[in-house]
């Protein structure tokens, strides 16, 4: 029976092939990550992009995801084949809960039907991406693998999944290993299993897909041969270009809503300041030296900081002299100046105050930061080595309002629900677009009465003034 998003994009459902006593001679496999086709001649053209003939095998060999361009050329080509390489199933029951979508969810949900079942969505952190994502699991009715980038987004997922779907939620990630019609796995962990489970899902949904186009990441994407993809994101570019590689591995950018379009109605209303605090003279005196030092030593040794190996070259060289090494003390010192300027502490101090009734992260660019700004306003702290059960009690007690603030580095930019939160205070960060945005998603989920603020903290006549710069090139701060 087809869904209602399968006759709007005008598809028939495909017969399931047929066995008969003298079976066919052409058998489509799945081995390891890749699809063989067996039993035709090694002479003519490949039945689709990137399958290629294997000499080793005698057989044609393709990438896992080519599985529905090598089905459909193979019923075009009118040759009857045998399908081994499917084993996903069609989910004996759909949704058990029922919520009525927003109109974008409904509109992202039929852009992506139209385009063939596959592609990206964009849509901004507390718009209800997970929500799209269970739409289009009971559109499909397949097994269906969720890839998230940490636990604690496959700890969401699963019980998002677990409260929606009558049935059990697969975990593969974090000591577990349980695979069910409904699974959610990390992008590690996907890497790492998909040549063995990649045949196991016919629809697979890719949260925070901008992960997706790194080298391993990208195997593991095409050692999955599941017809059916989505990509859920807020900010699919990438600085290195390879979000071009988003039309292969899951689908082309189909719908998009950013959070200008949003806000108000189904965001947050929310407003974004940028302060600039000055240097006391004697600061200013050593962040010129020992930023002419680290300059120096670059232009010596011929790095370009902004080329894509900038960074490496730099550490690399830095530590074969003692010149290197004194040079890469001064970047680390100078950064450290513009980063916990005291001016800086005075304000989050005066904005931790003027906030107390509200709920406010500390955003910062190192864990050193997180730790200081810990200690200096006994607030708790969150980074990558708190622990998973300590983490979950600061956020839970950060939501009864037991903790007015937390101070975190990058741990929290992406993923976690804080619907609770509405100040956030970025006191240092990188140049990314997208960490900048996701910073101020946490504090965007909507509530009744709810007014969001992200101050930005920017130590004037340093580096960080061009940092800011680069990281508010968004439609989010026009």
């Amino acid at each position: 029976m087809l869904t209602r998003c399968a006759k709007l994009a005008g598809v028939t459902k495909p017969a399931s092939p047929a066995l008969t006593s003298s079976a066919p001679s052409v058998v489509l496999r799945f081995v390891a990550g890749t699809l063989e086709v067996v039993g035709l001649p090694a002479e003519g053209a490949p039945l689709s992009p990137g399958c290629v003939w294997d000499e080793r095998s005698a057989c044609w060999r393709a990438p896992a995801c080519r599985y529905a361009d090598l089905v459909r050329a193979l019923r075009n080509l009118k040759i009857t084949h045998q399908d081994q390489a499917r084993r996903y199933q069609e989910l004996a029951a759909g949704a058990l809960v029922h919520r009525e979508p927003r109109p974008y969810q409904r509109d992202a949900l039929a852009a992506w039907c139209a385009a063939g079942f596959r592609g990206v969505v964009v849509l901004p952190t507390g718009a209800g991406k997970t929500m799209l994502a269970h739409l289009a699991i009971e559109d499909r009715r397949r097994s269906t693998l969720v890839v998230t980038p940490t636990l604690d987004l496959v700890r969401q997922w699963h019980d998002g999944l677990a409260a929606t779907f009558a049935t059990k939620i697969g975990i593969i990630g974090g000591g577990d290993h349980q695979v069910e019609a409904l699974t959610v796995t990390t992008y590690d962990s996907a890497y790492l299993h998909m040549e063995n489970i990649g045949a196991s899902f016919g629809l697979v949904v890719f949260d925070e897909c901008h992960h997706l186009p790194s080298a391993s990441y990208a195997l593991a994407a095409r050692s999955c041969l599941s017809p059916f993809r989505l990509g859920l994101t807020a900010t699919p570019e990438r600085e290195d270009g390879r979000d071009a590689l988003f039309a292969e591995l899951v689908g082309p950018l189909v719908y998009r809503k950013d959070i200008v379009e949003l806000a108000g109605q189904y965001l947050a209303d929310y407003e974004t300041l940028r302060v600039t605090v000055d240097l006391a003279a004697s600061e200013r005196l050593e962040y010129e030296q020992e930023r002419a030092i680290y300059r120096q030593f670059l232009t010596d040794q011929g790095i370009v900081m902004a080329s894509p190996s900038g960074f490496s070259d730099f550490l690399i060289r830095s530590s074969r002299s003692e010149e290197g090494r004194r040079a890469f003390a001064a970047y680390r010192r100078q950064r450290e100046i513009a980063f916990t300027a005291p001016a800086k502490l005075a304000y989050v101090d005066r904005l931790l105050h003027q906030h107390r009734h509200d709920r406010a992260i500390v955003f910062t660019q190192d864990n050193a930061t997180v730790y200081l700004l810990s200690r200096s306003f006994l607030i708790p702290a969150i980074t990558h080595q708190t622990k998973v059960s300590e983490r979950s009690d600061i956020l839970a007690r950060f939501a009864r309002g037991e903790y007015a603030a937390i101070a975190t580095s990058k741990v929290l930019n992406e993923g976690v629900d804080i619907p609770d939160a509405n100040v956030a205070i970025v006191m240092s960060g990188s140049g990314s677009v997208r960490e900048h945005v996701q910073r101020l998603g946490r504090i965007l989920r909507k509530r009744d009465g709810k007014r969001a603020i992200l101050y930005e903290l920017v130590t004037g006549g340093t580096s960080e003034s061009m940092t800011s710069m680069r990281r508010r090139d968004h439609v989010a701060y026009r």
